[in-house]
């Protein structure tokens, strides 16, 4: 009745009257001359758009705008990342601030400051230059290359949208006028040259750097770190030596690969995807380590225009050999296709992005970009009539259902570059519902269970944790929470493809085990307790059982938490965020510790007392733990297998029970239990469970007196009596 009380009082808190963030939002949080050098006051915000004019003595210099108002720009948390641009009518960016952002576990470790430096380098970035593709060098923190990612995509598209809405200078309407031709390539051009004709003409086009060449560019960023880990060799080795060209144009293609290969690419297309070429040699590689890992492409991207492209292992076909006796060697050859979804245009211009990378330190990483321009020469197009454009009008900001392919689906693309991690976590969620549908099976052995068990829980501290940073947070659900009442996407809650998985299997598991799936098997940090608490164990550390009483007084802990930052949430979220600083997950899992020394004292603090009370922040602290129980209260299924006596007269699993989840009276309790299954172990061992133990002996004595029997049958005297009865029975 209690759950059911404060379930509806929270139901009636996040029922309560709540808006997207807009544009008057946030006007008061910046300064107009922040946004627009020389502005001291805002206008009124149009009523066709949200759009505000910057106003210097009543005049306005400038516009300021929400990115969130024109494009999407969720992050790993959820929920959107709220910059404020500012815009000359000159259509250059006058400045940009960080007003709002939920990224407490993408930014966890990294200074705020970072990416508010990151967000000011937008200033002065000419939107006109950047109409036909990015013009301008993405500036990559590591460790929040996504964010990153994210921002520098919303800054750029909100601001070619809004500029385009407000028509301003090189985004004006055009009004009907004398059509212009079209540009396509031309494939009857399919003349069969040799190397030195592509590289002379452009058809093939090349970039190249030395030693010394990227050690001065890593030392030109100011980082002093840079200095202690230089490229090693002369200056005039080679580091990057890179060529590019169109291979699907028939020139090109058969010049470069020969007749068989290039019939073998033209089948291998679909109707309007283009192919394009990439050989390189140096030390720089440009198929990465994205690539080993997932078959991701990390460190070469195409653009073009609005669009980007990135490549994956489906798009990839190696190439074996060359064509052209005059060409170089080369120790990477390959081909990568570019669908027709993408917009690609192969008659017009467009740029092949180099990410180059240079580890600094353990997690750090500085970066750095080039860009491999690249047309095709005039002798392979062709032209074809233009309809005279029709004149329009500049449209409102478009919401994220109109973008179309334009906003080039981010959450998409993250989804395909960890695609392997995807497939291996729903193996291991696979893995799971068969240990817990075929429990019964499972729990047979003792011994395998338990190799099984802590196995399990190793991969999850390892892979889900350490290497993927699957690690569910309060916060998220939180965010959640927020995001029901508020402005919901699912493309939000897709930026991160295992924390959206396991999130789903949370779901799921709550209707059929209660909370225990995740908290017992599946929670990192939850399973690094665990394997702390096993260690202590072998290395005999004693351990505490505390009294009863002070056990159940203690378990209300971790709701009250819970509660508290939900109630801190429907006030401020980000304040709740704040104070989920009390889960030391980021720290020990995300950052694997690797962060300012109170946050690392905080989290060994919460592990310290596991060493003696098995997944004692589990059972006392843990506030995600608490949100979990309380709809878990609504499962439908008793999975867990229990005797008559359990609690009466037998405690042995009530005595055994890691978090101490059952009560003295037999009763499982389904928010506490971890769904460890060592009670179904205890259920059917014979040599620990008093019942089976019992029923054991039954047996025996039943058989013991049944083998009498029969022995006293087969004795003479027994034998007599059948033969006198046989004998008898054949005398009548």
């Amino acid at each position: 009745m209690v759950t059911a009380l404060c379930l509806a009082l929270a139901l009636a808190l996040v029922a309560m009257p709540s808006k997207a963030a807009s544009l008057a939002d946030f006007l008061g949080k910046v300064a107009p001359a922040d946004l627009v050098p020389g502005a001291d006051a805002y206008g009124p915000i149009r009523d066709d758009m949200p759009a505000a004019p910057a106003l210097k003595a009543g005049e306005r210099i400038g516009w300021v705008f929400l990115n969130t108002d024109f494009v999407p720009a969720t992050g790993y948390s959820g929920k959107p990342i709220h910059i404020l641009i500012g815009l000359n009518d000159k259509a250059v960016i006058t400045g940009a601030r960080l007003v709002k952002h939920s990224e407490p576990i993408v930014l966890v470790g990294i200074p705020e400051a970072k990416i508010t430096a990151v967000i000011a380098k937008y200033t002065g970035l000419d939107l006109k230059r950047e109409a036909d593709g990015p013009a301008h060098d993405l500036d990559i923190v590591s460790g929040a290359t996504v964010t990153i990612m994210v921002i520098d995509d919303s800054i750029r598209r909100s601001g070619l949208k809004a500029a385009r809405a407000l028509g301003l200078e090189g985004f004006a309407s055009a009004g009907a006028g004398p059509a212009a031709d079209v540009k396509m390539v031309d494939r009857s051009k399919n003349a069969v040259s040799d190397w030195t004709t592509l590289t002379g003409d452009g058809s093939v086009r090349r970039f190249s750097m030395s030693v010394g060449e990227i050690n001065a560019a890593f030392d030109k960023q100011g980082d002093p770190r840079a200095a202690t880990h230089r490229e090693p060799g002369a200056d005039t080795d080679g580091y990057i030596d890179i060529y590019v060209g169109l291979a699907s144009q028939p020139s090109i293609g058969r010049t470069l690969l020969g007749e068989a290969a290039y019939a073998n690419l033209v089948r291998r297309l679909g109707d309007g995807e283009e192919a394009i070429f990439v050989a390189s040699t140096g030390r720089w590689s440009f198929k990465g380590s994205g690539y080993v890992r997932g078959g991701i492409f990390d460190r070469i991207t195409v653009l073009q225009g609005e669009a980007t492209i990135r490549f994956r292992d489906k798009d990839h076909l190696r190439v074996v050999r060359m064509a052209p006796t005059d060409a170089p060697t080369f120790s990477e050859m390959d081909l990568f296709v570019i669908p027709k979804a993408s917009g690609f245009d192969p008659a017009a211009p467009w740029r092949l992005q180099l990410l180059v990378s240079r580890a600094v330190g353990a997690i750090d990483k500085l970066f750095l970009t080039y860009d491999v321009d690249y047309a095709l020469p005039p002798a392979y197009l062709a032209t074809q009539p233009k309809p005279a454009p029709v004149a329009t009008v500049p449209a409102p900001a478009a919401s994220s259902a109109d973008e179309g392919p334009a906003r080039d689906r981010l959450w998409l693309r993250i989804w395909e570059a960890k695609r392997v991690e995807v497939a291996i976590i729903i193996a291991a969620l696979a893995a799971l519902t068969g240990i817990f549908f075929f429990q019964t099976f499972a729990t047979k052995n003792e011994r395998v269970f338990r190799i099984i068990r802590l196995s399990y829980l190793a991969f999850t501290l390892v892979f889900v944790g350490w290497y993927a940073n699957a690690q569910l947070s309060v916060v998220n659900l939180l965010a959640v929470l927020s995001a029901l009442v508020s402005d919901f996407r699912w493309e939000t809650f897709l930026m991160d493809p295992l924390i959206f998985i396991l999130w789903f299997a949370v779901a799921a598991a709550l209707l059929f085990w209660a909370r225990g799936a995740y908290c017992g098997w599946l929670c990192p940090f939850g399973a690094l307790q665990e394997w702390s608490n096993q260690i202590a164990r072998w290395l005999r550390i004693p351990q505490i059982r505390l009294p009863w009483g002070l056990h159940e007084r203690l378990w209300p802990i971790k709701y009250m938490i819970f509660l508290g930052l939900l109630g801190i949430s429907f006030y401020s979220l980000d304040m709740a965020e704040h104070y989920a600083e009390i889960e030391p997950f980021k720290t020990a899992i995300i950052l694997k510790f690797d962060r300012p020394w109170p946050y690392v004292l905080f989290a060994l603090a919460m592990l310290a007392p596991g060493l003696f009370i098995e997944r004692f922040y589990c059972r006392y602290v843990c506030p995600l733990g608490g949100g979990l129980a309380i709809p878990a209260r609504l499962h439908m299924f008793r999975w867990l297998k229990r005797y008559r006596e359990c609690g009466n007269p037998c405690q042995t699993c009530a005595h055994e029970c890691p978090v101490q989840a059952i009560h003295p009276t037999g009763e499982i309790n389904p928010n506490e239990c971890v769904s460890c299954l060592h009670c179904q172990v205890l259920y059917r061992s014979t040599t620990r469970c008093p019942v089976v133990i019992g029923k054991l002996k039954k047996r025996e004595r039943f058989e013991r007196q049944n083998g009498l029997a029969q022995t006293g049958a087969a004795s003479p005297g027994g034998n007599l009596a059948v033969r006198n009865d046989v004998g008898g029975s054949a005398q009548a």
